[in-house]
């Protein structure tokens, strides 16, 4: 009886140690593993992505679009394009964006009622992406070095991370937490709290799929919790390493859409 039950708290014991021992320590490394999750998976990818926005009053919009993403480097800089399906009047705008993490973003836009290919504004990342709540760092991440992380709680599932801005003249909140999966580092929740530390804020991951073998959070939320608006975004038929083309990302590619690739069909 008794070398059973000795045997048994040594198995426990051995586990909770590494348990405990698999538990990271240091926010910066937190946040790197999560940022990769959250906008690396892959070489490349592409998603169907539609966005309800909804107003403080309840009114809905509806936005449609397909994107193709591909790494330059791993962490680092990225590269966009996007094309909308819906509403009627914005389909076939094509939006190509050139991602910088320590720099401005290049940004063109194409616009099919003018045949017009322009540059736009990439100055401000903390803007909205196509009207909605969700901001170009939303989308696309924010640069690691614009905060400093402080591990502040790690539960049995997650590492509770704060993050205040080195700038704070450059931005909008004064903090913001991030809950951050322990299992696959998909950065769960985020709340973000003004200069009064009122939470005004909040982004979720309301969905979250195993595809291609990646952790992806397929359906994220964002709301203004001062007004009650909100906005959502739906991604389906996602593929991961297919092999995306640099021609793809090119300015003919905004007047003659890579149909081939944008297909869900495309692998």
């Amino acid at each position: 009886m008794k070398l059973p039950s000795i045997l048994s708290l040594l198995i426990l014991l051995t586990g909770a140690t590494k348990a405990i021992a698999q538990d990271l320590t240091d926010a910066d490394q937190i946040v790197a593993k999560a940022n990769l999750v959250a906008f690396y998976q892959g070489a490349d990818g592409r998603a169907e992505t539609r966005m309800k926005i909804v107003d403080s009053k309840g009114r809905e919009q509806i936005r449609q679009f397909t994107i193709l993403r591909k790494d330059i480097e791993d962490g680092g800089n990225q590269i966009f394009y996007v094309l909308f399906s819906r509403p009627s009047d914005v389909k076939n705008t094509a939006f190509l964006v050139k991602k910088q993490p320590t720099g401005d973003d290049d940004r063109w836009l194409y616009l099919p009622s003018l045949d017009l290919v322009k540059r736009i504004s990439s100055g401000d990342k903390r803007t909205s992406f196509v009207g909605s709540h969700f901001f170009y760092e939303d989308i696309s991440g924010r640069n690691l070095t614009a905060d400093r992380h402080a591990l502040t709680q790690t539960t049995p599932t997650h590492y509770v991370v704060k993050n205040t801005p080195a700038n704070p003249a450059d931005v909008e909140f004064s903090h913001y937490m991030v809950w951050i999966q322990k299992d696959t580092f998909i950065p769960e929740k985020a709340e973000y709290f003004d200069s009064q530390n009122k939470l005004y804020r909040r982004i979720s991951a309301e969905n979250i799929k195993s595809i291609d073998g990646f952790p992806t959070a397929t359906k994220m939320k964002v709301e203004d919790l001062r007004d009650g608006s909100y906005s959502v975004s739906e991604m389906r038929f996602i593929r991961y390493n297919i092999d995306l083309p640099d021609s793809v990302f090119s300015e003919r590619s905004l007047r003659n859409p890579p149909y081939n690739w944008l297909s869900e069909q495309k692998r």
